[in-house]
C-alpha cells in the first residue's frame, strides 16, 4: 500500500548476516531530522545484531525430535525382542 505521506528510509545493503541481503528501515517522524550518518549507524547496529529466523532454528529441533523417536522406538523394540528370547529360552 502507498500512501502520499513522506517518509524518511535508511537501506543498508551490506548486512553482514547470512540470511539477509539487505533491509530496508522506516525512520519514525520525530526522528528524521536527526543526522543521516547517526541513523545509518544505528541502522548497521540494528542489523548486525539480527539472529537467525526462527524457523531455521526450528527445523534442528525437529530433525533431533525425530532421531530421539526413532531411537526410542529402537530401544524398545530391542527390549522387546530381548525380553521375548529370555521367555522362550
Amino acid at each position: 500500500m502507498i500512501k502520499g505521506i513522506n517518509r524518511s528510509i535508511i537501506e543498508v545493503c551490506e548486512t553482514g548476516n547470512e540470511y539477509y541481503e539487505r533491509a530496508i528501515l522506516i525512520v519514525k517522524p520525530e526522528y528524521a531530522s536527526v543526522q543521516r550518518a547517526i541513523l545509518e549507524e544505528e541502522a548497521r547496529k540494528m542489523v548486525r545484531e539480527l539472529d537467525v529466523p526462527s524457523a531455521f532454528r526450528s527445523g534442528h529441533s525437529r530433525l533431533r525430535s525425530l532421531l530421539l523417536l526413532l531411537a526410542a522406538a529402537a530401544s524398545g523394540s530391542g527390549i522387546t525382542l530381548l525380553l521375548s528370547c529370555v521367555v522362550q529360552g
